[in-house]
């Protein structure tokens, strides 16, 4: 539940005019535009911020995956976490700017994920299923019922894999979408065919930091240019498409823009009335307004004429802001007419514009609840898990509404009883059933107007002849998850083979588990308030895992993930215990400082190892003597995060000249990577990366220096030791350095060059620099040997480092 300072803040940085205003904004068209994407942040926002809010269109962003294989600037999560806090993400750029969401992937369990970076559509498209992602395309379509559909990207070689199957599968569902023969189930859903109008690409090249278009973009064919700002802010569009961006935060979006253009090149590809014709505008020739759809062909004259008379007076609201009694007057005859206009047609003709017409009339309610200063919350009191009982209030500041009704909707296995308290105060309390499933990580839509998630209520009301009915959302959505919340510290653990291993102290914070699931041979005991684990005497190489039971099931983590930019969420996830078993040596002497950035667990995966780690924050890399450690060690990002890193080059370079190892690991060029000054000598990290990375995980490793000491020393690497790598082997390589580098290895996806700058090292005075833009953290994240042994090598002293 939202504290008193949380509900206040929500109501201060939404004051009833901009409601107001916003809310009259959408009453402009009926078109709706959808914008196609792969990731949270692959949306246009500046140019959805102009249809949205200067023409008025209903905007709906179609996203195929949580962006849960992506890499994280500001905090741990990683994975499923990591999707749940870029759709958060997601939905609160969407709440910035009034628009929709529609996921087409749920989550790493889905086909439809976010698997790496992919620089093949047709292996993106093979992953997830083609006919999978075009099914749920063209049901988005049928769902939704754009108008007009745009892909931000270009299916075009040297853009991203999923970018270019998104924008491939969105033609096809163009094509598809309005025949009745293809995906007929979808009538059991209510959904009938639906034919999108026009289907455009961006006339400009997705090339730049990242990617590398190598084909030209196609030629403009319509130049949408805003001409104003937005009246409620005074930015240029594209300025508040950067502060929707802004909530992407986990990616790092989110600019001031100077001088901002408020125009965006697009190519008409695709028309449903045969050859693309010339434009002037992008609702040429669509039906953009009630005036416009009451000149269709066919339409009875009574109706027409209703029409036409209900766009005067949404016109007329619109002009009279803010005087909210003639609004809340013209807004109630235009509702009125819409619907006596929608009573005169025939089924043909309401397949055609019903739509139009009850998407009105919605967004005409929650304009007249706004102008007549109404103001509801809801919010849930007491933990939603399975056998619990809570409550949801709901209280409604209306006194022009007569006749106040609220109607809940909650999953069915839950019992319901409402209680009216008093004049808008609406108790209900709610008995879940012990049996009932746990509330998944991902919902499937995001509805600024409200309706949203498992639970939400119906307001209802008349003001002079018209019953209006708005959506509301509890203030924190209803997710049932387990009563007890079960966390381990470690999660993992590694057994070095060979050596007999030591019992494994488990402490087991929260939930109190009854039972262990144990592999073979495995035995799990009390030790005092702790678990004991004493694995087998020789315990199988690889991974073994150890799952406590709560409940009578597995137990579940509830973790909380929170940051200023988005709302709360929470994330489930299956709690165990991961014991890696490994042939590992470890380096003699070694005394590592981890210089970390939030982005990796790769110093806690030292820790693991046996390793001497200590941790250096900003206090400690400034008071410290870098002389104490035989290493540094700097996380993924880090000079990007961590300013007092920035500050202290010069330091870590004479690190390096009296004899340290300073070990690197990847960064992407923007991460505060001077090319001349950070490192101890010139490495440029390459760019755009798509040419610097390979992301097949299983591409075949050469090495180029079998006899290096990074290679050899504890452990002598192997082709074993590349095997079983997840995701991809790297990214960010560098592409320049200095001659003193020696290449350690070249890789490659199939059908390109060899790539030599993934793992390079320099002996520099007495010590060295390594830099590693292998995807070492992850492989560490899944217990991968490989890279535990790569690592116990790579951290070694620079001493032990002399050729010889």
């Amino acid at each position: 539940m939202l504290d008193d300072h949380s509900r206040l803040a929500r109501a201060v940085h939404q004051p009833a005019l901009v409601r107001l205003h916003r809310s009259l904004s959408r009453l402009k068209s009926t078109l709706t535009v959808m914008n196609t994407g792969a990731h949270p942040d692959d949306e246009i926002n500046g140019m959805l911020a102009a249809l949205r809010f200067a023409y008025g269109m209903r905007v709906v962003v179609a996203c195929s995956t949580r962006g849960e294989g992506g890499q994280n600037a500001l905090g741990p999560e990683r994975g499923g976490a990591l999707g749940v806090l870029r759709t958060a993400e997601m939905e609160e750029a969407a709440r910035r700017l009034d628009v929709d969401v529609a996921w087409l992937g749920h989550g790493p369990e889905d086909p439809v994920h976010d698997f790496g970076f992919s620089k093949n559509g047709d292996d993106t498209l093979q992953r997830w299923g083609e006919e999978r992602i075009v099914e749920r395309l063209v049901r988005t379509y049928r769902q939704y019922r754009p108008d007009i559909v745009i892909p931000t990207f270009l299916d075009v070689p040297g853009q991203h894999g999923h970018h270019r199957a998104m924008t491939r599968a969105a033609e096809q569902a163009f094509v598809l979408a309005a025949d009745p023969s293809v995906f007929p189930e979808h009538a059991g859903s209510g959904l009938r065919p639906w034919q999108v109008s026009k289907f455009y690409l961006p006339a400009w090249s997705g090339a730049g930091y990242a990617y590398d278009d190598e084909v030209p973009p196609p030629p403009t064919t319509l130049n949408l240019r805003m001409a104003t700002k937005d009246e409620v802010t005074g930015l240029a569009y594209r300025q508040l498409g950067e502060w929707s961006r802004a909530a992407h935060a986990s990616q790092g979006m989110g600019v001031w823009r100077d001088s901002p253009v408020d125009q965006w090149a697009l190519h008409l590809k695709r028309w449903a009335d045969g050859l693309p014709a010339h434009e002037r505008d992008i609702r040429d020739r669509l039906p953009a307004t009630l005036a416009e759809i009451a000149t269709l062909a066919g339409l009875p004259e009574a109706a027409s004429k209703a029409l036409r008379e209900a766009q005067e007076l949404i016109d007329a609201a619109i002009a009279a802001f803010p005087a909210r009694k003639r609004i809340g007057q013209s807004l109630g005859q235009a509702a009125h007419l819409i619907k006596e206009a929608k009573s005169g047609l025939d089924p043909s003709t309401i397949d055609l514009i019903g739509h139009r017409l009850d998407r009105k009339l919605r967004e005409i309610d929650a304009a007249i609840f706004e102008a007549h200063g109404s103001t509801a919350r809801a919010f849930f009191k007491g933990p939603p898990h399975p056998g619990a009982k809570i409550t949801l209030e709901v209280r409604i500041d209306a006194p022009d509404l007569a006749e106040l009704a609220v109607e809940a909707r909650f999953p069915p296995e839950i019992d319901a009883i409402e209680t009216t308290m008093d004049a808008g105060h609406v108790q209900y309390a709610l008995d879940i059933p012990a049996s009932a499933s746990h509330t998944g990580n991902y919902p499937a839509s995001f509805d600024p107007m409200g309706g949203n998630g498992d639970a939400s209520l119906r307001i209802s009301g008349r003001i002079g002849e018209r019953t209006i009915m708005v959506d509301l959302d509890p203030e924190e959505p209803l997710r049932i998850g387990p009563s007890q919340s079960l966390a381990l510290e470690p999660t993992t653990a590694i057994i070095k083979a060979g050596n007999r291993p030591s019992s494994i102290r488990i402490q087991a914070v929260g939930a109190e588990p009854a039972e262990w699931q144990a592999p073979e041979g495995w035995c799990v005991r009390r030790g005092g308030p702790d678990w004991i684990i004493d694995p087998p005497q020789q315990p199988s190489a690889g991974v073994s895992k150890l799952v406590p039971i709560v409940d009578g099931r597995p137990a579940n983590q509830i973790r909380t993930i929170a940051y200023p930019h988005i709302r709360p969420a929470s994330f489930l996830a299956p709690v165990e215990l991961r014991v890696l078993t490994l042939d590992v040596a470890l380096p003699s002497d070694g005394r590592i400082g981890y210089v970390g950035g939030g982005s990796d667990n790769v110093g806690t995966a030292m820790r693991r190892l046996g390793l001497n780690v200590t941790d250096l924050s900003e206090a400690d890399l400034a008071a410290c003597s870098l002389s104490e450690f035989t290493t540094l060690v700097v996380g993924i990002f880090a000079f990007g995060l961590r300013r007092d890193l920035r500050v202290a080059t010069g330091r870590l370079h004479r690190f390096v000249e009296e004899g340290g190892h300073l070990v690197t690991l990847y960064h992407r060029p923007t991460d505060g990577w001077d090319p001349d000054r950070t490192p101890p000598r010139r490495l440029v990290i390459g760019s755009p990366s798509l040419r610097w990375r390979v992301t097949d995980p299983a591409a075949p490793v050469t090495v180029l220096k079998p006899d290096s000491p990074l290679l050899t020393y504890p452990n002598r690497i192997d082709a074993n030791d590349w095997q079983g790598w997840d995701k991809e082997r790297g990214l960010y390589f560098a592409s320049e350095y200095d001659a003193s580098y020696e290449e350690l290895i070249a890789l490659n996806d199939a059908g390109e060059n060899p790539l030599k700058g993934s793992l390079i090292s320099a002996r520099i005075g007495r010590g060295r620099h390594t830099h590693v833009a292998l995807v070492l953290q992850h492989q560490l994240d899944k217990l991968v040997p490989g890279a535990f042994r790569l690592l116990a090598n790579l951290v070694q002293p620079a001493c032990k480092g002399h050729d010889g």
